[in-house]
């Protein structure tokens, strides 16, 4: 859908209509998709209980449904400071202490957090200049920090209360089904 006459987008104001991507999620759309996450989500971790691989199919169900992504994945607490896991975008920071940008702030607070502008965002870490908005969910399980869900947008103020709604739902359905244990990947002591 695109907001213009012809091959004119008046949304991005450029000669591409037909392939534009800057336009906002109608809320309808929007609550759809996220529907069908849910359900998708519940099937595929019904019988899968792998940290890695529900992480990353999750990381590819968040970006296909979420148009204007240009980072979907998943910080990791290992016990001092989050830990870049499994994502679709960009190459992105790798580590994050507590409290510093938007995961390390929510994964502190253990708070949802919502920035419209991250250009505006005083505790903000850029590790993709496309980035504009971004949403953070903290992934608490057993009262343990296990890590947080980051996806950015290439809009501004594309996540709202849906988002947040649907998202939280989402990660509670991956924590409830997959076990955080990575021991199983090690073969050094």
């Amino acid at each position: 859908m695109c907001f213009g006459v012809g091959d004119f987008c008046f949304f991005c104001e450029e000669n591409s209509a037909s392939m534009c991507y800057n336009i906002p999620m109608e809320n309808k759309q929007k609550i759809e998709n996220y529907e069908l996450l849910l359900m998708q989500a519940q099937g595929l971790f019904a019988n899968e209980t792998n940290a890695l691989a529900n992480l990353s199919n999750a990381s590819a169900m968040l970006n296909g449904i979420l148009p204007n992504s240009v980072f979907t994945g998943f910080y990791l607490y290992n016990g001092k400071e989050l830990i870049l896991g499994p994502f679709q975008g960009g190459v992105s920071c790798v580590h994050i202490a507590l409290g510093k940008g938007v995961c390390g702030e929510s994964a502190q607070k253990r708070q949802t957090m919502i920035v419209d502008d991250v250009t505006k965002h005083a505790n903000y870490i850029s590790c993709d200049s496309a980035a504009m908005s971004e949403i953070v969910i903290p992934m608490v399980k057993n009262e343990q920090l296990v890590g947080v869900l980051d996806l950015d947008s290439r809009l501004i103020a594309d996540y709202d209360a849906i988002d947040k709604d649907y998202l939280e739902k989402f990660v509670a359905i991956l924590l409830e089904k997959t076990i955080f244990n990575f021991d199983m990947f090690g073969v050094e002591s």
